[in-house]
C-alpha cells in the first residue's frame, strides 16, 4: 500500500446495559461513583477500603477490602470490564495492566486503557457521545456543554417525527434509497423545524406528509 498507512483510532461504541455483563470498580471515591452512575444498568461490583455515600445505591454489590495488585485478578473472573478508579496513579496502573492480562476491557482513571467512557449529552430519546481518545480529558465535556446548549427540545421533536414517520413507510415507499431520501428530505426542510421551534408538531407532521405525497 502506498503512503503511511492510517493509525487505527478508538471504535465508537454504545453498549446496551445488561446484568449479564458484570463491571468491576476498584475504588470508592467520587470519581469511582461517577463510573457507576455511567455503567447503570450493568451489574456492578465495587472493591473499595470505603466508599462515599450514593455507591452502595448504584452498585450490586459492595465489597469493603484493600485494593492489592495481586489480588485483582481474582475479582476478574467473569468480568466484562474494569474500571480503575482508586486515587493512586500507580494502583490503577497496576489494575489496568492485570485486567488487560486477564482479557477484560480496561477503565483507568488516569488513563491508558482500551476502554474509554465519554462525555455524553443526553436527551429525552438521543444520546451525543464526546471523546479527546484520551488526549486532553477537559476537551470532551466542554465540547459537550456546547453541543448540549445548541440542542433545543425541536431536535428531540423531530426524532419523533421521523419515528412516526417510519411506521409503514415501507408500505409507502417500497425502495429503501427513496425511504432515506424521504427522510432526509424531511430532516432538511427549514418549514418542519420552525413548526417544531414554535411547539406546533401536529403542524410539522402534516407538513411532513405533504412531502411525502411527492413519493408515490
Amino acid at each position: 500500500m502506498a503512503g503511511k498507512e492510517e493509525q487505527a483510532r478508538m471504535v465508537p461504541v454504545f453498549l446496551k446495559p445488561s446484568k449479564d455483563r458484570r463491571i468491576v470498580v476498584f475504588g470508592g471515591g467520587e470519581v469511582a461513583y461517577r463510573k457507576c452512575r455511567q455503567f447503570r444498568g450493568f451489574d456492578i461490583t465495587v472493591i473499595a477500603e470505603d466508599a462515599v455515600d450514593g455507591i452502595s445505591e448504584v452498585a450490586d454489590r459492595l465489597i469493603i477490602a484493600e485494593v492489592v495488585p495481586e489480588e485483582v485478578a481474582g475479582y476478574l473472573d467473569g468480568a466484562f470490564a474494569a474500571v480503575a478508579a482508586t486515587n493512586s496513579q500507580e494502583l490503577n496502573a497496576a489494575i489496568k495492566d492485570e485486567a488487560l492480562r486477564c482479557g477484560v476491557l480496561a477503565n483507568s482513571a488516569h488513563g491508558g486503557g482500551d476502554l474509554l467512557l465519554p462525555s455524553s449529552v443526553r436527551k429525552r430519546n438521543f444520546t451525543v457521545a464526546v471523546s479527546s481518545e484520551g488526549s486532553a480529558p477537559a476537551f470532551p465535556p466542554y465540547v459537550a456543554s456546547k453541543i448540549d446548549s445548541f440542542l433545543g427540545p425541536e431536535y428531540e421533536d423531530m426524532l419523533d417525527l421521523l419515528t412516526e414517520l417510519r411506521k409503514g413507510l415501507k408500505e409507502r415507499i417500497s425502495r429503501q434509497p427513496d425511504r432515506a431520501r424521504f427522510l432526509a428530505e424531511v430532516l432538511a426542510d427549514e418549514a418542519v423545524w420552525n413548526l417544531l421551534r414554535n411547539g406546533d408538531r401536529a403542524g410539522a407532521e402534516k407538513e411532513a406528509r405533504k412531502i411525502l405525497e411527492k413519493y408515490h
